[in-house]
C-alpha cells in the first residue's frame, strides 16, 4: 500500500495545452457535437499530437467543451501543437478556439470512471492562461515563456502581456 501512495503523489514536469471552444455553452447540441468531432480530427492530425502519442508522451483528457493535452517530451512540443492547430482551425472560422500553455508539476491520477487524469497546479495554471484569452489567442504562462526564451528561435514571438486576475484572486503572467 505505501508504493501505491507514493505514486499517487508522485510529481513530473510535464507541458500542458489547454484548448476551449468559446461559446460552446451557447450552441445547440448537434453544433457542440460537430466543433467536438472537428477539434479532436484537427488536434489528431497535428504532428506532435502523433509524434508524442507514438512515443507514449502524451496524456489526454477531455473537458466537455475542449481538452487538455498533457506532453512529457519537450516545452516546445505544446507549443508547436498549439500554432499546428490554429493553423488547421483558420479553415474552419465556426469554430472558435482560445489555447493556454503551461509547464509544471503534474500527478497521475485515476479519476472516477477508471481513467488516466492529471491532478497538480501545471494543469491548473494551464487552465487559468488559457481562461485569460479569447478567440484565437495562444496565451503562455511566464514559466513556460522563460524556458523557451533560452531557444533563440521563439524569443522575437514572445510578448510579455502582464499580470492578469484569474480564480480565486490568484495571479499569473501572461505572454
Amino acid at each position: 500500500m505505501a508504493a501505491e501512495v507514493k505514486k499517487e503523489i508522485e510529481l513530473e514536469i510535464a507541458y500542458v495545452l489547454f484548448i476551449d471552444i468559446v461559446g460552446y455553452s451557447r450552441l445547440l447540441i448537434d453544433q457542440q457535437r460537430r466543433l467536438l468531432e472537428l477539434l479532436n480530427e484537427i488536434v489528431r492530425g497535428t504532428d506532435q499530437f502523433k509524434k508524442a502519442e507514438a512515443n507514449h508522451r502524451l496524456i489526454t483528457i477531455p473537458t466537455g467543451d475542449g481538452m487538455a493535452l498533457v506532453f512529457y517530451n519537450t516545452p516546445e512540443a505544446p507549443v508547436e501543437c498549439a500554432l499546428e492547430i490554429s493553423r488547421a482551425s483558420r479553415e474552419h472560422p465556426e469554430l472558435k478556439l482560445r489555447m493556454g500553455v503551461h509547464s509544471g508539476p503534474v500527478s497521475g491520477v485515476v479519476d472516477v470512471s477508471g481513467r488516466a487524469n492529471i491532478a497538480g497546479a501545471g494543469i491548473n495554471i494551464a487552465q487559468r492562461v488559457m481562461d485569460c484569452g479569447d478567440a484565437e489567442h495562444i496565451l503562455l504562462s511566464k514559466h513556460l515563456a522563460e524556458d523557451l526564451e533560452q531557444l533563440g528561435h521563439w524569443h522575437k514571438h514572445l510578448h510579455d502581456l502582464g499580470q492578469a486576475e484569474v480564480k480565486h484572486g490568484a495571479q499569473v503572467s501572461v505572454w
